[in-house]
């Protein structure tokens, strides 16, 4: 029997074969040098473009509309009608109000005091009568003439009529104070009616341009439905949605950079002048606030925008690709060995080493 013998040179040429390929692969990993140039750290925002002072326009009541004043585009001034809201019993309660106020003015209730003084007057004639009789009685009880009881009726006839005379003039008095304060409520009460008859016109609380109007004739408001959309008409700003990741790095005064979908290709400047300090739950950024340092020639309200917040910059920074660097701290040597570094600023392309390489390094960049 003819003895067998094994064959060890397939799995020595599946090595060899393994080899050849893992260095062929060390030899195309793409490899670089740090480079020497200027570095920028910014943030990212996106928002839109604003008018100044932009805002939605509320009426303050319910109704109808019942006539738009405005048109899109037109200047307004503060203080103009932007439109009717039709309520018929706003309406009725003003007219109301108004024949209350003319019912209730005193002039008009002349013959109810009128009547009180002519009862003042006979009050006093008759006290100016009972005190003359009064006087002619007491002369002649001195004399002895007359009864004490006709002295004692006199006394009581005068302080009858003095009474009555005292009466007549306070009814009087109460009575022109009642009319008076009816008169003035009934007036104030004209000018409450007349006031919320005045909010079925809906007035621009500030000057600018109509840049939109939300409602047509025929259609219910309310007060919680905004009717038309307000700003500056020359003033632009950028709002700007920062994350929260990123809003402890964003200070008024940083430079933004800017591009536009209606602008392609250029890019604006900006500066960042407030950063409102409430977060928005549901997207969890902030609202940052920019004012154009250069602007295009033709804005118009909630243009989309992208922008770069400039938070750093400096010159002649030793710096490598973002995509070589391992873990944050750490590159890969020509060996495959992992070199530690100390990073500084970082864009979204590169990163600053302030520590660990020179400029005449070779790195390789890491598998992905």
């Amino acid at each position: 029997m003819t003895p067998r013998c094994t064959n060890f040179r397939a799995p020595l040429l599946l090595l060899a074969l393994a080899q050849l390929i893992l260095v062929a692969c060390q030899r195309n990993q793409e490899q670089t040098s740090p480079t020497v140039e200027d570095i920028t750290e910014a943030v990212y925002a996106s928002g839109i473009v604003k008018s100044k002072d932009q805002h939605q326009v509320f009426p303050t009541v319910s109704g109808t509309v019942q006539q738009i004043m405005v048109t899109e585009g037109d200047t307004v001034r503060k203080g103009a009608a932007l439109l009717k809201v039709e309520n018929e019993t706003a309406r009725l309660s003003a007219e109301n109000a108004r024949i209350a106020a003319e019912y209730a003015r005193v002039s008009a209730n002349r013959e109810k005091l009128s009547e009180l003084q002519e009862t003042i007057d006979l009050a006093k004639s008759r006290v100016q009568n009972d005190s003359m009789l009064l006087q002619r009685q007491r002369n002649l009880w001195k004399n002895r003439i007359g009864t004490r009881v006709e002295l004692e009726q006199r006394e009581l006839n005068y302080e009858n009529s003095m009474t009555a005379y005292k009466s007549a003039l306070l009814r009087y008095q109460d009575l022109k104070k009642q009319l008076e304060l009816a008169a003035r409520q009934s007036q104030k009460n004209l000018q409450i009616s007349q006031n919320l008859a005045e909010d079925y016109t809906v007035r621009s609380e500030t000057g600018g341009k109509v840049y939109s109007v939300l409602k047509e004739e025929g259609e219910m408001v309310s007060p919680q439905t905004p009717v038309a959309v307000i700003g500056a008409a020359d003033e632009f700003i950028v709002e700007l949605q920062v994350d929260e990741y990123d809003i402890a790095r964003v200070k008024p005064g940083q430079r933004v950079l800017l591009n536009m979908d209606s602008y392609k290709g250029q890019v604006f400047e900006a500066e960042v002048y407030k950063v409102n300090p409430a977060m928005n739950e549901r997207t969890r950024s902030f609202t940052v606030e920019a004012s154009f340092v250069s602007a295009p020639p033709s804005l118009f309200p909630n243009l989309t925008t992208e922008a770069n917040i400039i938070i750093r910059k400096k010159e002649n920074a030793l710096t490598i690709p973002r995509e070589y660097l391992v873990d944050g701290t750490y590159v890969l040597t020509e060996d495959e060995e992992r070199k530690q570094v100390k990073t500084g600023l970082k864009d979204y392309q590169k990163v600053e080493i302030l520590e660990g390489l020179r400029k005449e390094d070779v790195i390789v960049k890491p598998a992905q």
